[in-house]
Protein backbone atom coordinates (compact mmCIF):
# COMPACT_ATOMS: atom_id res chain seq x y z
CA UNK A 1 0.00 0.00 0.00
CA UNK A 2 1.61 3.21 -1.25
CA UNK A 3 0.65 6.27 1.00
CA UNK A 4 1.70 9.72 0.68
CA UNK A 5 3.98 11.69 2.29
CA UNK A 6 1.82 14.31 4.87
CA UNK A 7 2.09 18.36 4.02
CA UNK A 8 1.59 20.97 6.67
CA UNK A 9 0.27 24.05 6.01
CA UNK A 10 -0.16 26.63 8.78
CA UNK A 11 -0.01 30.98 8.10
CA UNK A 12 1.51 30.33 4.58
CA UNK A 13 4.34 27.96 5.92
CA UNK A 14 4.32 24.42 4.37
CA UNK A 15 6.33 21.90 5.59
CA UNK A 16 6.75 18.48 3.78
CA UNK A 17 6.90 15.09 6.17
CA UNK A 18 7.15 11.28 6.65
CA UNK A 19 -1.50 8.06 2.71
CA UNK A 20 -19.45 0.81 10.53
CA UNK A 21 -18.64 -1.26 13.97
CA UNK A 22 -19.52 -5.18 13.41
CA UNK A 23 -22.06 -7.08 15.86
CA UNK A 24 -20.99 -10.13 17.36
CA UNK A 25 -24.10 -12.67 18.18
CA UNK A 26 -24.54 -13.30 21.53
CA UNK A 27 -25.20 -16.51 23.24
CA UNK A 28 -27.23 -17.69 26.09
CA UNK A 29 -24.76 -20.19 27.87
CA UNK A 30 -26.62 -22.96 29.06
CA UNK A 31 -24.83 -24.88 32.05
CA UNK A 32 -21.29 -24.05 32.57
CA UNK A 33 -19.75 -26.35 30.06
CA UNK A 34 -21.85 -24.52 27.94
CA UNK A 35 -20.60 -21.27 28.70
CA UNK A 36 -16.42 -22.55 28.70
CA UNK A 37 -17.32 -23.83 25.16
CA UNK A 38 -18.76 -20.89 23.63
CA UNK A 39 -16.26 -18.49 25.36
CA UNK A 40 -13.28 -20.77 24.14
CA UNK A 41 -15.01 -20.81 20.81
CA UNK A 42 -15.39 -17.15 20.70
CA UNK A 43 -11.37 -16.75 21.78
CA UNK A 44 -10.29 -19.04 18.78
CA UNK A 45 -12.72 -17.16 16.17
CA UNK A 46 -10.99 -13.86 17.26
CA UNK A 47 -7.61 -15.27 17.92
CA UNK A 48 -8.36 -16.70 13.68
CA UNK A 49 -9.26 -12.98 12.80
CA UNK A 50 -6.27 -11.07 14.52
CA UNK A 51 -4.29 -13.60 12.67
CA UNK A 52 -5.84 -13.03 9.47
CA UNK A 53 -5.84 -8.79 9.92
CA UNK A 54 -2.26 -9.55 11.04
CA UNK A 55 -1.28 -11.40 7.54
CA UNK A 56 -3.23 -9.13 5.50
CA UNK A 57 -0.88 -5.97 7.50
CA UNK A 58 2.15 -7.85 5.88
CA UNK A 59 1.18 -9.07 2.13
CA UNK A 60 -0.52 -5.12 1.64
CA UNK A 61 2.73 -3.46 3.36
CA UNK A 62 0.22 -1.75 5.36
CA UNK A 63 2.29 -2.55 8.34
CA UNK A 64 5.19 -0.44 7.09
CA UNK A 65 2.75 2.13 5.69
CA UNK A 66 2.09 2.23 9.65
CA UNK A 67 5.35 2.13 11.02
CA UNK A 68 6.38 4.83 8.92
CA UNK A 69 3.77 7.48 10.42
CA UNK A 70 6.70 7.75 13.27
CA UNK A 71 8.86 9.69 10.39
CA UNK A 72 6.28 12.34 10.97
CA UNK A 73 7.09 13.38 14.46
CA UNK A 74 9.55 15.38 12.92
CA UNK A 75 7.15 17.38 11.30
CA UNK A 76 5.22 18.61 14.70
CA UNK A 77 7.83 21.13 16.28
CA UNK A 78 7.86 22.58 12.71
CA UNK A 79 4.24 23.57 13.31
CA UNK A 80 5.36 25.83 16.38
CA UNK A 81 7.95 27.41 14.04
CA UNK A 82 11.00 25.60 15.60
CA UNK A 83 12.73 22.08 14.35
CA UNK A 84 13.50 18.85 16.61
CA UNK A 85 16.93 19.57 16.53
CA UNK A 86 15.55 22.52 18.84
CA UNK A 87 14.98 20.37 21.83
CA UNK A 88 18.05 18.16 21.64
CA UNK A 89 17.66 14.11 23.01
CA UNK A 90 14.89 14.16 24.99
CA UNK A 91 12.63 15.44 21.47
CA UNK A 92 14.06 11.95 19.71
CA UNK A 93 13.23 10.06 23.49
CA UNK A 94 9.52 11.03 23.27
CA UNK A 95 8.95 10.94 19.91
CA UNK A 96 10.21 7.11 19.42
CA UNK A 97 8.27 6.35 22.53
CA UNK A 98 5.18 7.92 21.16
CA UNK A 99 5.13 7.00 18.08
CA UNK A 100 6.27 3.55 18.77
CA UNK A 101 5.83 0.82 15.71
CA UNK A 102 4.11 -1.67 17.72
CA UNK A 103 1.64 0.36 19.37
CA UNK A 104 0.91 2.23 15.97
CA UNK A 105 0.23 -1.87 14.67
CA UNK A 106 -2.01 -2.00 17.51
CA UNK A 107 -3.95 0.42 17.49
CA UNK A 108 -4.35 -0.07 13.43
CA UNK A 109 -5.55 -3.82 14.29
CA UNK A 110 -8.33 -2.50 16.74
CA UNK A 111 -9.29 -0.31 14.37
CA UNK A 112 -9.71 -2.87 11.32
CA UNK A 113 -10.84 -5.76 13.44
CA UNK A 114 -14.31 -3.49 13.84
CA UNK A 115 -14.41 -2.04 10.38
CA UNK A 116 -12.83 -4.39 7.92
CA UNK A 117 -15.56 -7.01 6.47
CA UNK A 118 -14.35 -10.31 5.00
CA UNK A 119 -15.31 -9.16 1.23
CA UNK A 120 -12.57 -6.39 1.73
CA UNK A 121 -10.33 -8.24 3.57
CA UNK A 122 -10.24 -11.22 0.91
CA UNK A 123 -10.59 -9.07 -2.20
CA UNK A 124 -7.47 -7.06 -1.11
CA UNK A 125 -5.21 -9.56 0.28
CA UNK A 126 -5.82 -11.99 -3.00
CA UNK A 127 -4.50 -8.50 -5.20
CA UNK A 128 -1.41 -8.02 -3.14
CA UNK A 129 -0.57 -11.93 -3.07
CA UNK A 130 -0.18 -11.94 -6.63
CA UNK A 131 3.03 -11.78 -8.65
CA UNK A 132 2.36 -8.00 -9.22
CA UNK A 133 1.00 -7.22 -5.82
CA UNK A 134 3.72 -8.36 -4.30
CA UNK A 135 6.28 -6.31 -6.29
CA UNK A 136 4.24 -3.14 -5.86
CA UNK A 137 4.49 -3.88 -2.28
CA UNK A 138 8.22 -4.42 -1.99
CA UNK A 139 8.74 -0.83 -3.65
CA UNK A 140 6.24 0.49 -1.62
CA UNK A 141 7.82 -0.47 1.27
CA UNK A 142 11.13 0.94 0.24
CA UNK A 143 9.79 4.38 -0.20
CA UNK A 144 8.03 4.15 2.79
CA UNK A 145 11.60 3.49 4.82
CA UNK A 146 13.43 6.18 2.77
CA UNK A 147 13.61 9.26 5.68
CA UNK A 148 15.05 11.92 3.07
CA UNK A 149 11.96 13.17 1.75
CA UNK A 150 14.24 15.98 0.20
CA UNK A 151 15.89 13.78 -1.88
CA UNK A 152 13.21 11.36 -3.09
CA UNK A 153 10.98 14.26 -4.20
CA UNK A 154 13.80 15.84 -5.97
CA UNK A 155 14.64 12.45 -7.51
CA UNK A 156 10.86 11.87 -8.58
CA UNK A 157 10.90 15.62 -10.02
CA UNK A 158 13.57 14.47 -12.37
CA UNK A 159 11.90 11.58 -13.39
CA UNK A 160 8.87 13.72 -14.05
CA UNK A 161 10.62 16.52 -16.10
CA UNK A 162 11.52 13.12 -18.84
CA UNK A 163 9.15 11.17 -18.26
CA UNK A 164 6.86 10.45 -21.15
CA UNK A 165 3.14 11.96 -20.72
CA UNK A 166 1.34 8.65 -20.76
CA UNK A 167 3.20 7.83 -17.88
CA UNK A 168 2.94 10.42 -16.54
CA UNK A 169 -1.01 10.52 -16.68
CA UNK A 170 -0.93 7.11 -15.21
CA UNK A 171 0.57 8.24 -12.51
CA UNK A 172 -2.29 11.07 -11.43
CA UNK A 173 -5.13 8.31 -11.97
CA UNK A 174 -3.54 6.51 -9.31
CA UNK A 175 -2.91 9.01 -7.09
CA UNK A 176 -6.69 9.64 -7.62
CA UNK A 177 -7.42 6.25 -6.71
CA UNK A 178 -5.58 6.03 -3.67
CA UNK A 179 -7.75 8.79 -2.25
CA UNK A 180 -11.00 8.28 -4.12
CA UNK A 181 -12.95 9.91 -1.50
CA UNK A 182 -10.88 13.41 -1.54
CA UNK A 183 -9.94 13.15 2.13
CA UNK A 184 -6.62 13.90 2.09
CA UNK A 185 -6.31 18.00 2.72
CA UNK A 186 -9.23 17.54 5.08
CA UNK A 187 -7.39 15.23 7.08
CA UNK A 188 -3.71 17.12 7.21
CA UNK A 189 -6.18 20.04 8.52
CA UNK A 190 -7.95 18.09 10.96
CA UNK A 191 -4.50 16.36 12.04
CA UNK A 192 -3.36 20.20 12.66
CA UNK A 193 -6.16 21.77 14.70
CA UNK A 194 -6.01 18.29 17.07
CA UNK A 195 -2.07 18.83 17.28
CA UNK A 196 -2.29 22.87 17.96
CA UNK A 197 -4.96 22.86 20.00
CA UNK A 198 -3.82 19.74 22.32
CA UNK A 199 -0.61 21.78 22.34
CA UNK A 200 -2.58 24.95 23.29
CA UNK A 201 -4.42 23.27 26.06
CA UNK A 202 -1.17 21.48 27.40
CA UNK A 203 0.60 24.85 28.09
CA UNK A 204 2.80 24.24 25.15
CA UNK A 205 2.44 27.54 23.37
CA UNK A 206 2.34 30.86 24.91
CA UNK A 207 -1.21 31.76 24.21
CA UNK A 208 -4.34 29.67 23.64
CA UNK A 209 -5.20 28.88 19.92
CA UNK A 210 -8.99 30.17 18.93
CA UNK A 211 -10.15 26.98 17.41
CA UNK A 212 -12.36 28.82 14.74
CA UNK A 213 -9.77 31.25 13.93
CA UNK A 214 -7.22 27.96 13.13
CA UNK A 215 -9.52 26.63 10.87
CA UNK A 216 -10.04 29.93 9.28
CA UNK A 217 -6.39 30.49 8.66
CA UNK A 218 -6.33 26.71 7.47
CA UNK A 219 -9.13 27.65 5.27
CA UNK A 220 -7.51 30.09 3.49
CA UNK A 221 -4.46 27.64 2.31
CA UNK A 222 -6.66 24.82 1.57
CA UNK A 223 -5.85 25.07 -2.39
CA UNK A 224 -2.21 25.85 -1.76
CA UNK A 225 -1.89 22.43 0.47
CA UNK A 226 -3.89 20.38 -1.92
CA UNK A 227 -1.62 21.70 -5.12
CA UNK A 228 1.28 21.27 -3.32
CA UNK A 229 0.28 17.78 -1.98
CA UNK A 230 -0.72 16.80 -5.58
CA UNK A 231 2.74 17.51 -6.85
CA UNK A 232 4.12 16.04 -4.15
CA UNK A 233 2.22 12.99 -4.52
CA UNK A 234 3.16 12.45 -8.34
CA UNK A 235 7.22 12.88 -7.33
CA UNK A 236 6.63 10.73 -4.95
CA UNK A 237 4.99 8.36 -6.81
CA UNK A 238 7.82 8.84 -9.86
CA UNK A 239 10.36 7.98 -7.61
CA UNK A 240 8.59 4.58 -6.05
CA UNK A 241 7.18 3.16 -9.12
CA UNK A 242 10.65 3.89 -11.39
CA UNK A 243 11.22 0.63 -12.30
CA UNK A 244 7.75 -0.55 -13.05
CA UNK A 245 6.26 -0.63 -16.36
CA UNK A 246 3.83 1.30 -17.38
CA UNK A 247 1.54 -1.56 -18.25
CA UNK A 248 2.24 -2.70 -14.70
CA UNK A 249 0.94 0.54 -13.49
CA UNK A 250 -1.85 0.84 -15.57
CA UNK A 251 -3.18 -2.74 -14.26
CA UNK A 252 -2.76 -1.66 -10.35
CA UNK A 253 -4.64 1.50 -11.35
CA UNK A 254 -8.06 -0.88 -12.54
CA UNK A 255 -7.12 -2.50 -9.43
CA UNK A 256 -7.54 0.54 -7.22
CA UNK A 257 -10.68 1.35 -9.08
CA UNK A 258 -12.66 -1.32 -8.45
CA UNK A 259 -15.05 -0.21 -5.56
CA UNK A 260 -14.26 -3.30 -3.16
CA UNK A 261 -10.66 -1.91 -3.32
CA UNK A 262 -11.79 1.95 -3.20
CA UNK A 263 -13.60 0.88 0.21
CA UNK A 264 -9.93 -0.91 1.86
CA UNK A 265 -8.14 2.18 0.50
CA UNK A 266 -10.70 4.33 2.43
CA UNK A 267 -10.41 2.73 5.77
CA UNK A 268 -6.65 2.23 5.76
CA UNK A 269 -6.70 6.23 4.49
CA UNK A 270 -8.67 6.26 7.51
CA UNK A 271 -6.65 4.41 9.98
CA UNK A 272 -3.66 6.02 9.13
CA UNK A 273 -5.19 9.48 9.73
CA UNK A 274 -6.75 9.07 12.79
CA UNK A 275 -3.53 7.05 14.13
CA UNK A 276 -1.52 10.21 13.40
CA UNK A 277 -3.84 12.64 14.96
CA UNK A 278 -3.83 10.35 18.15
CA UNK A 279 0.25 10.30 18.18
CA UNK A 280 0.00 13.73 17.81
CA UNK A 281 -2.32 14.88 20.35
CA UNK A 282 -0.38 12.55 22.68
CA UNK A 283 3.22 13.78 21.66
CA UNK A 284 1.82 17.34 22.39
CA UNK A 285 0.80 16.89 25.60
CA UNK A 286 4.24 15.08 26.23
CA UNK A 287 5.85 18.45 24.81
CA UNK A 288 4.87 20.34 28.00
CA UNK A 289 8.04 21.35 29.94
CA UNK A 290 9.98 20.33 27.24
CA UNK A 291 11.81 23.57 25.71
CA UNK A 292 13.86 24.37 23.16
CA UNK A 293 18.22 23.36 23.76
CA UNK A 294 16.80 21.89 27.00
CA UNK A 295 16.35 18.50 28.78
CA UNK A 296 13.29 16.80 30.91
Amino acid sequence: METRRIGWFLKGRLVMMGRPLRSYARGIAVGCLAMMAVTLAAGSLRAAERERLEAFLEVTGFGVALDSIALSASGAPAMLGLSASDFGQSWTDIADEVFDTARMREMGLGILEQAMDDEMLGHAAEFYASDLGQRLVAVENASHLQEDDDAKRAEGEALLAQMEPDRVEVLSEMNAAVDSAGTGVRAVQEIQVRFLLAASYAGVLESEIDEGMLRAVLAEGEEELRESLRASALANAAYTYQDLTTTDLRAYVEALQQPTMARVYELMNAVQYEIMANRFEVLAARMWGLTPAQEL
